[in-house]
């Protein structure tokens, strides 16, 4: 099956993302060097859906790029919900700030610029729902520092899981690849939790805290 196809219809077949999402799109792709790392209109949707079926009154977002995923997730919170935000790379800023003012949840949405690693230990809030997209390397990590700030039941999702599909092929073994494939691992035999991989876009991985 072709993978433009099946995307073309995937997305003539979901509800449409909202005039600011398109927005955001066109211009991410008009002014960052890599555009492919916006969630975009299928994940965005999966995440609008999950948080909206979850209403979470606090969710923990680490890495932002322009915002997508912010607000997407934004969408499904509680009445009194926030939703923090993490972002390393400050050149981003600006650009996510203008979005999220326009999105009508700014009195929502708590932007964090610098190093999520030392940030994470700082937040005193216990979240809901977890979403973690940045550095591979920090996987593990995050996963350890999140997982103590997590409600009972709370779900964890990390994108990039599949990493293109090298998590599969014995000869790709760079940093990144060795870095999934070891927080996989990690998550599989992790018995404070139950799992599912998804195979949505670059690989979804939902976690649920027992």
């Amino acid at each position: 099956m072709n993978e433009f196809a099946l995307e073309d219809y995937l997305e003539k077949h979901s509800t449409k993302p909202s005039d600011l999402l398109i927005e955001m799109t066109r211009i991410t792709n008009l002014r960052t060097r890599f555009p492919r790392m916006l969630s975009g209109h299928i994940q965005g949707k999966f995440l609008e859906m999950v948080s909206k079926m979850l209403k979470p009154k606090r969710i923990l977002e680490i890495g932002t790029f322009t915002g997508y995923s912010a607000l997407s997730l934004a969408d499904g919170l509680a009445e009194d919900g926030k939703l923090i935000t993490i972002e390393y790379d400050e050149e981003y800023e600006d650009l996510i700030r203008y979005f999220i003012d326009k999105s009508g949840f700014a009195d929502k949405i708590q932007l964090l610029i610098g190093d999520a690693k030392l940030i994470i230990p700082t937040i005193s809030e216990t979240f809901d729902l977890v979403f973690i997209d940045a550095d591979k390397y920090g996987y593990s990590v995050y996963y350890e520092q999140v997982m103590c700030k997590l409600c009972h039941g709370g779900i964890i999702l990390v994108d990039n899981v599949l990493w293109s599909g090298k998590v599969l092929k014995a000869g790709s073994r760079d940093a990144e690849t060795i870095a999934i494939i070891e927080f996989n691992k990690m998550v599989a035999e992790d018995p404070r939790v139950e799992q599912v991989l998804l195979p949505l876009r670059d690989g979804l991985m939902m976690i649920r805290k027992l």
